[in-house]
């Protein structure tokens, strides 16, 4: 609809749930064109369809900032003329912000989530991601790719990987990046969808509505593997369209939307950290027009926190009315967990995340995705001690040093270190063009110190993170080496 303001507060519930079945025709009509028709039957290793993603993968890769997109055309070894009028006619018409995107709440939205730096992060991680997995539906799909169970990390820095050059400062203009990221993000749902679907979704839906099954029958897996072995468990998983709606629908998507911006502002609230409610909208604001990008519908969109509670309250209520058997959030929420474990030093603050996720997201999250199990006595004691005792300082102090926060402190140390051995590994580093991950560098170097923390808490978190630059800690951890990547879109 792509109107000036949402309606989100005011969508029916019939509306609601019609979305379930609408997702995205520009960006599903230009994956038809490239993919063409499906063959009957079993999945061949050497289906043309393979040949033609990793075509798209390599050409991803000349998307490197926004300003690549000006004049861009697909061209070199397997394109044909169908891929290329589809993919041209895509990047000319999705690159385009909308008419009410607004320019200074994006740049204020911008200095927001860099002021709060490597708290940015660790609320995306034990926040934003732990809702997005809440809707079973969506979690089916992830948990069909396997890749959040078995390679979670991966799963994480392909997050990162949009995020970063989105809230990068000019991420949403000309001189920056994140409009080719999110583009390369919403081919990737498309991908998703025609793989599951076995076509184009629009085709799916109206074979449904002429009187179909809506069923996508499983299909066992071709013997071998090796980089196409995704692509065929998403083909072969089949798929309930009456059921389930479509995969990566409307609703999900803006479900998932709303984990990144809501949800982010939501937990500054639990720890103390409030914004104004201007920035809080001018936040809102950013993320709506990253999900106009993406081919989010502005009706399931949100302006201020109220329409955001309520909407996202809603939505989780419909998904879980739909329970999905077996339940793959348990699984999902262990697998985020134990990444996020692994990249503490310290056995008694391994529990730590957990428990985070637990106050920022609630006991019906926690419930969603099995974090109720107890924990070990000390570390539940060492948390619950300290940011009870750093809330009632905070609460105090901030009466007289308004910006002062030991709550802010703490998670900047849990940030840096879950950056440094998942987000900024440089033997894994995030699949980014190198002058972006050098940008990426940059931030995080100043991050190095809290401005706004006085010298002796920058002292002791240097105590507990690194001395000096973060960047320059976080590079002495392996040899330099960011070649470009392009994303690849499962």
């Amino acid at each position: 609809m792509n109107q000036n303001t949402s309606h989100s507060n005011t969508i029916s519930d019939a509306e609601l749930a019609g979305m379930q079945h609408h997702a995205d025709p520009l960006a599903d009509q230009t994956i038809a064109d490239i993919l063409g028709d499906w063959p009957a039957g079993d999945v061949a290793v050497d289906a043309p369809q393979w040949a033609r993603i990793d075509t798209v993968n390599r050409l991803f890769g000349e998307w490197t900032d926004n300003q690549s997109l000006v004049g861009w055309t697909a061209q070199g070894d397997g394109v044909d003329a169908a891929m290329a009028r589809a993919l041209n006619h895509y990047v000319q018409t999705a690159q385009a912000l909308p008419s009410w995107a607004d320019a200074k709440k994006i740049e204020r939205a911008e200095k927001l989530f860099m002021e709060h730096g490597a708290l940015s992060c660790i609320l995306l991680f034990c926040a934003s991601l732990p809702e997005c997995y809440v809707i079973p539906d969506l979690s089916s799909v992830l948990h069909t790719s396997g890749q959040l169970e078995q390679n979670a990390e991966y799963r994480i820095r392909s997050t990162a990987a949009m995020i970063f050059p989105v809230m990068l400062h000019g991420g949403l203009s000309q001189r920056g990046a994140g409009v080719a990221q999110v583009l390369k993000v919403r081919l990737i749902h498309a991908t998703i969808r025609n793989l599951i679907l076995h076509g184009s979704p629009q085709s799916a839906v109206k074979q449904l509505l002429a009187g179909g099954s809506g069923q996508v029958a499983p299909q066992a897996l071709p013997s071998g593997g090796g980089r196409q072995a995704m692509f065929q468990t998403l083909y072969a998983r089949g798929w309930n369209l009456k059921g389930d709606g479509l995969p990566c629908n409307q609703e999900e998507l803006a479900y998932t939307l709303l984990t990144f911006g809501y949800v982010f502002l939501r937990s500054l609230r639990r720890l103390g950290l409030r914004l104004r409610t201007a920035d809080e909208e001018a936040y809102l604001h950013a993320w709506n027009v990253v999900g106009h990008i993406l081919g989010i519908d502005r009706a399931l969109m949100v302006d201020t926190m109220d329409q955001g509670q309520a909407l996202m309250a809603r939505m989780q209520a419909r998904g879980r009315a739909e329970p999905v058997t077996p339940d793959p959030r348990p699984a999902l929420g262990r697998a985020l967990m134990q990444t996020m474990e692994n990249s503490l030093p310290w056995n008694i603050v391994k529990p730590f995340p957990e428990l985070m996720t637990r106050y920022l997201c609630g006991r019906d999250t926690a419930s969603d995705l099995g974090l109720t199990q107890p924990v070990p006595w000390p570390s539940a004691l060492l948390f619950w001690g300290v940011l009870l005792l750093a809330r009632a300082i905070d609460t105090v102090l901030r009466l007289v040093l308004p910006r002062f926060s030991i709550v802010r402190t703490l998670t900047r140390i849990l940030g840096y270190h879950f950056m440094s051995r998942v987000l900024m590994s440089q033997t894994r580093p995030l699949q980014l063009p190198t002058e972006l991950l050098n940008q990426v560098d940059e931030v995080v170097h100043s991050w190095s110190d809290d401005p706004h923390a006085p010298g002796w808490i920058n002292r002791i978190e240097d105590r507990l993170t690194t001395h000096g630059s973060w960047s320059a800690g976080l590079a002495a951890q392996a040899p330099a080496a960011h070649p470009a990547q392009a994303q690849q879109p499962t």
